[in-house]
């Protein structure tokens, strides 16, 4: 969406007049129906101040095209600057242009991330370079008019605040040489450098048009973004499929052929069952097709390790992935059909109206409207939270309301815990979830199960594991009060996670690299919840049932303890509903008990409840 554009005496005149931030304003209000923050009007006031004297001084066309706050089609980023036009051999070029109003700035140790004072605090943010650089590679690999008529795209970053300092320049450490030459950075005292850059690239003007092809390309995969996905699913065995999965993939797959109509495709299953390894290679094949696809997850830490697992490479490769994939409340304003698939993992955790920052009313019936062929991947025993509203009777619901063909599959073999079937059977009848066979256990040889009496034993154990290179992590239920970031908790250095009575501490998992503490280096000190977890794989947990989860000796069941559950959200409106709060604890402890393929180890707070494991442990076969 373009929210301002014109030609390049439009826009000076518009600045020279002081009508320019009114006018974006003006434009922001009308396309994106609200006001913009007061932060970006200052914004707007102050760099298009610079940006009028480079434009002017480096003598470009007076119909160069000029585009301000274009929002990149299916997200919520938006490019501060695109300049269009022909460069000396005739070649349409648009160029990208970050605009940043830092005057200071600090290097870090990791790919593409420095350290600015952002919304009055320090914050780690993306290179500009690089943000430079990541807009333009989603436009050129998922914009089809910028594939078919050959416009090509250049990019730099242009910080007109900021005077390179005398001895040592952070943004120009050696870490961001290789983005600084895929997008190069302009200062304060760069300015003809910049006008030299522009010129070389739309000297020749007659942009104007180019605008039109940029906004109305339909979002497309390239053939390069295609190639450069194949070949990091090719010899990737996190995503080789077996037996039914296969059966359950070209299912899918045949079902993308004909999108005339509306279709819905419901994949049934419970943990180990392969949902997350088909619904990846859903999204590979799919994408094979040249069809406009995104693959949903509702969990932000899940989207992060699928694509950490998909692009193994560096950060650039998980970037060009990263475009294909989507949380589940963007979709609320999305107009219909506009994808032609959208597959969606952890369905179970879609959220209705009124949840955390969702602007909707049902993501369910946004990603059916949105979409052709829609995908759901969905266990209904993994629901944690009242407003988790993903079901199958509620996507058959939403669907027959759209008129969308349902389809339904059930994956019922079990490809996680070492395929022990039995392990997780026996876990549904522990927990008082359903009655199965396996109430008497499982083939001991197939998976580790071992109930331990001390924390530490537990964090020792699992410990032995990762340093042994099996991947191991601790994990525990919502027992434990969360300390605030602004109380000094952003990256784990307060340890929330007490046990007194084994004098016995740790910290939950740091806010700073909640997306990947499951393959973080830190990760192994700190504890997990279950919003780190849910649908991601370990060799080995340790999971640490806390207080709100106990057993009543007299009733012979379990039960969820309000005021030890200290999950705000996950019990509003509860209190009066000890059931419903039963059985939302029982599917977090289900699903952190469900992580491990090789081994699970335990320690339960509650006596009673370790006692009762332990006498369910003595009663099954050896």
């Amino acid at each position: 969406m373009i929210i301002y554009s014109s030609n390049a005496l439009q826009f000076r005149e518009a600045v020279e007049t002081n009508q320019i931030t009114l006018d974006i304003e003006q434009a922001y209000i009308q396309k994106m129906g609200k006001r913009p923050i007061q932060g970006e009007r200052m914004a707007w006031n102050n760099s298009m101040q610079f940006m009028e004297r480079v434009i002017r001084n480096s003598e470009i066309p007076d119909d160069c095209g000029i585009l301000i706050e274009y929002n990149i089609p299916s997200t919520s980023k938006r490019i501060d600057f695109i300049i269009a036009g022909k460069d000396i051999n005739e070649q349409d070029n648009f160029v990208i242009i970050e605009l940043k109003q830092w005057d200071s700035a600090q290097a870090t140790e990791k790919e593409d991330v420095v350290v600015a004072f952002i919304r009055s605090r320090h914050r780690e943010t993306p290179h500009p370079s690089y943000q430079a650089w990541s807009y333009r590679q989603y436009l050129t690999d998922m914009n089809e008019a910028i594939q078919n008529n050959d416009l090509k795209g250049h990019s730099c970053a242009y910080l007109h605040n900021y005077h390179e300092p005398k001895t040592y320049d952070p943004l120009k450490n050696e870490v961001y040489s290789s983005i600084i030459k895929e997008a190069p950075l302009f200062y304060a005292d760069d300015t003809k450098e910049l006008q030299k850059f522009l010129y070389k690239h739309v000297g020749k003007g007659n942009g104007v048009n180019l605008l039109y092809l940029i906004e109305n390309g339909k979002i497309r995969p390239s053939k390069k973004l295609i190639d450069h996905i194949n070949g990091l699913f090719k010899g990737n065995s996190d995503f080789i499929m077996l037996d039914e999965q296969k059966v359950a993939y070209e299912t899918i797959m045949s079902l993308t052929k004909d999108l005339t109509s509306k279709r819905t495709i419901i994949v049934k299953g419970g943990p180990g069952t392969g949902k997350s390894v088909i619904s990846m290679n859903a999204l590979g094949g799919i994408l094979s097709k040249k069809k406009n696809v995104k693959f949903i997850a509702p969990n932000a830490a899940f989207r992060t390790v699928m694509v950490d697992t998909l692009a193994k490479q560096q950060v650039r490769d998980k970037t060009r992935t990263r475009v294909l994939f989507a949380g589940s409340g963007q979709f609320y304003d999305c107009e219909s059909n506009f994808y032609d698939v959208l597959v969606v993992d952890e369905a179970h955790r879609l959220k209705g109206k009124g949840a955390y920052q969702y602007k909707g009313v049902n993501q369910i019936e946004d990603i059916i409207k949105a979409s052709k062929l829609n995908v759901f991947f969905i266990d209904d025993n993994q629901r944690i939270r009242p407003d988790d509203i993903g079901s199958v009777e509620e996507i058959k619901r939403i669907a027959a309301l759209h008129d969308s063909e349902i389809y339904e599959i059930e994956l019922t073999s079990q490809f996680r815990c070492a395929g022990a079937d039995g392990y997780l059977n026996w876990v549904d009848d522990a927990l008082q979830i359903k009655e199965t066979a396996n109430f008497n256990g499982w083939d001991k040889s197939a998976f580790d199960f071992q109930l331990f009496h001390s924390p530490h034993e537990l964090l020792k154990q699992i410990k032995e594991k990762e340093n042994k290179g099996m991947k191991s992590r601790m994990l525990a239920g919502f027992a434990w009060t969360w300390t605030k970031e602004d109380e000094g908790n952003r990256n784990g250095e307060i340890d929330d996670v007490i046990i007194e009575e084994h004098d016995f501490s740790m910290p939950w998992n740091g806010r700073a690299i909640s997306t990947t503490w499951a393959v973080h280096p830190d990760g192994i000190d700190q504890i997990g919840c279950i919003h780190t977890s849910q649908g991601l794989e370990f060799d080995y947990v340790g999971v640490i049932i806390g207080n709100d989860l106990k057993f009543d000796p007299q009733t012979m069941t379990l039960y969820a303890d309000y005021d030890e559950y200290k999950d705000t959200v996950g019990k509003k409106g509860l209190k009066k509903d000890p059931a419903k709060l039963t059985q939302l604890v029982k599917n977090i402890y289900k699903v952190l008990l469900s992580r491990g393929m090789k081994g699970c180890y335990v320690y339960c707070r509650d006596k009673n409840l370790h006692n009762y494991l332990l006498e369910r442990i003595q009663l099954t076969n050896s």
